[in-house]
């Protein structure tokens, strides 16, 4: 049987925008630190195998993701450079992180221990970090009071004597570092430096530090250590609407794209869509488009979002349905079936941004583009690599 042809619904992704924003974060921080690029949940949706391609040609040295699953992906595909599990893992994914040759995150010594005693039984060494959580509540050994810094560094030296763990270094994340306001990140900075020298004190010497997301990458430097990891910058985004945005000069690295499927003229007081929410008040031309919010357009998008059609903003009429969307297009010339509608991106001086879609829809940019890559197929524009 013939190949499938292409939906008229696709996500394109600029691989030399994911470059040159690598570029930017590389003139940030300078030559010293590392730096891990974050590709879970499928590279914030722009496709884990092909970014990770991009970036190691751009001088990542390893990669972060959240789950076991999304690392052997990427060992499947044919990565070979370190990948770190951000997540904890549980005991019984240890099996796959030995035979995968993947770096875990660990903050509770029976997991260390579990982790060491298989490896050992394998006749390999595995890669570990220790988390501490210095204020974002999620994971990590708390080392704030005097009784869990104490309790914390009994634990991390008992892990070091383990056999088989091969100790990184330490690592925690930033809860507030988008914010105007750095008092919590410089308060968290704090901790996480005062237990790394309660460490050395005894002697307890761990090789890298990594505390950096993307805002601190652009306005926390004294905290780029040994490791930086960004994440939603890599793609084009920014962290939030409080940061500097003349520090890093990005380009989104994904637009989201659909074909006219169908166009119908139409009277003044027609209906569109589930419940009646759009009725014309004129006549009307009223095109359709194949994807919905099963694609990521989010149904907060009915009667409120847009959409940018022959170099034009047009209205999304009607809610949108789990795969198909209506637009009005009565005041845009010569539109007819098969005409490229951007819902992301920029079509000349027009730009609909992730940032816009997600304060709209009352979320973040980092949802936006994770909802459309998951089931909108990917166009990789600058794609060296085939079957990325």
């Amino acid at each position: 049987m013939k190949e499938i042809p292409p939906r008229a619904a696709w996500v394109e992704i600029q691989l030399e925008h994911l470059t040159h924003n690598m570029k930017e974060i590389r003139k940030r921080v300078g030559p010293m630190p590392e730096i891990m690029g974050i590709i879970k949940a499928d590279a914030y949706g722009h496709g884990a195998v092909a970014v990770a391609d991009t970036l190691k040609r751009s001088g990542v040295s390893s990669f972060g993701v959240a789950t076991l699953e999304e690392a052997v992906q990427l060992r499947d595909a044919g990565i070979k450079d370190p990948i770190l599990i951000l997540g904890l893992t549980p005991d019984g994914h240890w099996p796959w992180v030995i035979e995968n040759d993947l770096m875990a995150v660990v903050c509770n010594l029976e997991n260390a221990k579990a982790l060491s005693s298989l490896a050992t039984q394998a006749g390999k060494q595995v890669s570990v970090f220790i988390a501490l959580d210095t204020g974002m509540g999620r994971i990590g050994y708390l080392v704030e009071q005097p009784a869990q810094e104490n309790a914390a560094r009994e634990e991390i030296r008992q892990i070091l004597a383990l056999e088989s763990l091969q100790v990184q270094g330490l690592f925690s994340h930033m809860a507030t570092a988008d914010a105007c306001d750095k008092t919590f990140s410089q308060k968290q900075e704090k901790v996480f430096l005062r237990f790394q020298e309660a460490l050395e004190r005894e002697g307890i010497i761990l090789p890298k530090k990594t505390l950096a997301n993307s805002a601190s990458v652009m306005e926390l430097p004294t905290i780029h250590y040994d490791v930086v990891r960004p994440g939603i910058i890599l793609y084009g985004c920014l962290p939030s609407e409080e940061v500097d945005t003349s520090i890093l000069d990005l380009k989104p690295v994904m637009s989201v794209k659909a074909n006219i499927i169908h166009l119908k003229q139409v009277d003044a007081g027609f209906s569109v869509g589930y419940g009646r929410t759009f009725i014309t008040k004129e006549p009307s031309l009223i095109a359709t488009l194949p994807l919905g919010y099963a694609d990521g357009l989010s149904r907060v998008y009915s009667n409120r979002g847009r959409v940018i059609c022959n170099q034009a903003y047009a209205p999304i009429v009607g809610n949108v349905c789990m795969d198909q969307t209506m637009i009005d297009v009565t005041h845009i010339p010569n539109v007819k079936l098969g005409d490229t509608v951007t819902l992301l991106g920029r079509e000349g001086n027009l730009e609909i941004t992730a940032q816009e879609m997600g304060k709209l829809c009352h979320t973040i940019n980092y949802e936006v583009v994770c909802r459309f890559g998951q089931r909108l197929p990917k166009v990789y524009i600058g794609r060296e690599r085939e079957n990325a």
